[in-house]
């Protein structure tokens, strides 16, 4: 599991540093199975996590917002059948800051095998 789990979100405003392109690489390789994507203009984070039903989709959906809650920083939490697709991004600073990275390694933890 990677270390970013053992950190916590810290609070972020406007002018809270974006990752660098520097830092993208290091902290990417620590959340492989998650994916850069840009909206907007906007840099995020995004996985799919697939189940084998709505129910059990829904459990995991409902954990992530309280993982949520506990850290303070809220992401966006697509629930379908059979699947969740969740997307950190910091909204006040319009892209990735460090909490994001934090948030999808504590995702990837409470997420089933």
């Amino acid at each position: 599991m990677s270390e970013l789990t053992e950190l916590k979100c810290e609070a972020c405003n406007i002018d809270a540093p974006l990752v660098s392109a520097e830092e993208m690489p290091t902290l990417l390789k620590d959340i492989p199975q998650w994916r850069k994507v840009t909206r907007d203009g906007i840099d995020q984070l995004e996985r799919e996590f697939t189940f084998r039903n709505f129910k059990l989709a829904w459990a995991f959906a409902n954990q992530v917002a309280e993982l949520a809650e506990q850290e303070g920083h809220h992401p966006g939490i697509l629930l379908e059948w059979g699947k969740v697709t969740v997307t950190w991004w910091s909204h006040k600073i319009k892209g990735l800051h460090k909490n994001d990275f934090i948030c999808a390694a504590k995702t990837d933890g409470i997420a089933p095998e």
